[in-house]
């Protein structure tokens, strides 16, 4: 019994999928499928990494996620909120042109992680006190360029990920107990893209990025329990496995005149990967546990502009609409997954043609929700929102 109130925590919400690989992109509601924006392509499009207009193309930068979490359990007047550390994804793109139609170029980023902080006694303790989750996905990448209107580009995807958690142990004795499960694995995918400019002002694409399974085949552990339990929980290993869900994108871009830009992208994220979360003890006492998740695949629908206010300076609005994947009775505190609205704001000025600094500004808003986790009988309303203030700067020659 003690073991199926450990393994729940390691079961998260379309939190954990991190949506900010370009401050330019991210200040248009993150659209960029149907766009040409350089090495940035690597990630939203490699397609579009053939009609690269430099010769050599760099763009890096950042964000802080300042999130918050409240919970208020159902039938009473408990009410509890997170004290969660601040987030900083990053990404970095390089690219350059090999020959005339060809480019070739590497991108690191992170897009997924999770960092939430509920406290040592708060109510849902036994479910999770805190947890740390990230995953960096390094991609050399090359794109060809067939004409001035089409391009392919392919990646191979070289993913990082580590994952560090603390509960809370329901033992029958007066002193706490808590359980750490941690761990690091390696895994591999693919990005492939097709990028096509129907007109001088009118460009297409359509990207797919595999699902990629992390396999942790010795993640570590370990039990704080007082004397007399300490046979019962020795510290051990454990194998399981946890879905990167891949997915499929598709975007247009669309020029209007010389000032505005619209984007619209569609992203159709193939959380069905994750049905159920195994975990093999190797310590006989421990007892292995399978536990259904049952997500459902999702779409994500984003818009943006993009507008010349001088030849200096752009800015720009975007909105996203991120419904979650986690069906009813399966909504754990980790990461409270809800109907997620996301608007975006953004900037760009240009030190000089060949250097430019992007500003972003992300709100999300989740829908309230109530709902909870049936294993656990663990219910009650879950609110959560987020600020992403980020960052990218831009060097092309």
């Amino acid at each position: 019994m003690v073991l199926l109130l450990i393994v729940p925590a390691l079961a998260y919400g379309e939190g954990y999928q991190i949506n900010f690989q370009g401050a330019r992109q991210g200040g248009m509601g993150h659209t960029g499928t149907g766009l040409n924006f350089g090495a940035s392509s690597i990630h939203f499009n490699p397609g579009a990494l053939g009609l690269m207009e430099s010769n050599i193309d760099f763009n890096f930068g950042g964000t802080a996620i300042l999130s918050n979490n409240t919970f208020q359990k159902r039938g009473s007047n408990y009410k509890h909120e997170s004290d969660n550390p601040v987030g900083t994804p990053f990404f970095f793109y390089g690219a350059a042109k090999i020959t005339d139609n060809l480019v070739a170029g590497l991108g690191v980023t992170t897009p997924f992680g999770n960092s939430l902080v509920w406290g040592d006694d708060w109510d849902g303790r036994y479910l999770i006190q805190d947890i740390s989750l990230a995953a960096i996905f390094i991609q050399p990448t090359l794109s060809y360029k067939f004409n001035d209107n089409l391009s392919l580009g392919a990646g191979f995807i070289y993913a990082i990920g580590n994952v560090d958690l603390h509960k809370a142990l329901p033992v029958q004795d007066s002193e706490p107990a808590q359980a750490e499960i941690s761990g690091k694995t390696t895994s591999f995918g693919v990005n492939a893209g097709v990028f096509y400019k129907a007109t001088q002002d009118l460009s297409f694409g359509l990207s797919y990025r595999s699902t990629i399974t992390m396999k942790m085949d010795k993640g570590d552990a370990s039990f704080k329990v007082p004397a007399s339990l300490q046979g019962q929980f020795p510290n051990t290993t454990f194998k399981a496995e946890l879905p990167m869900p891949g997915g499929i994108q598709l975007g247009t871009g669309w020029q209007i005149n010389d000032k505005l830009l619209l984007a619209a992208d569609l992203q159709y994220v193939l959380w069905s990967s994750y049905k159920e979360l195994n975990f093999d003890f190797e310590a006989e006492s421990v007892p292995d546990s399978n536990n259904e998740r049952n997500f459902e695949n999702t779409l994500i629908y984003r818009i943006g502009a993009e507008y010349t206010i001088l030849p200096q300076l752009l800015v720009r609005v975007g909105f996203a609409y991120d419904p979650t994947p986690i069906p009813k009775g399966y909504l754990t505190p980790e990461t409270p997954g809800a109907n997620k609205l996301n608007y975006t704001l953004g900037l760009s000025y240009f030190f000089t043609d060949n250097i430019s600094l992007d500003l972003s500004l992300m709100y999300i808003k989740a829908n309230e929700r109530e709902d909870g986790y049936a294993p656990a009988d663990f219910y009650g309303t879950y609110n959560s929102n987020a600020v992403l203030p980020g960052f990218g700067l831009n060097i092309k020659f």
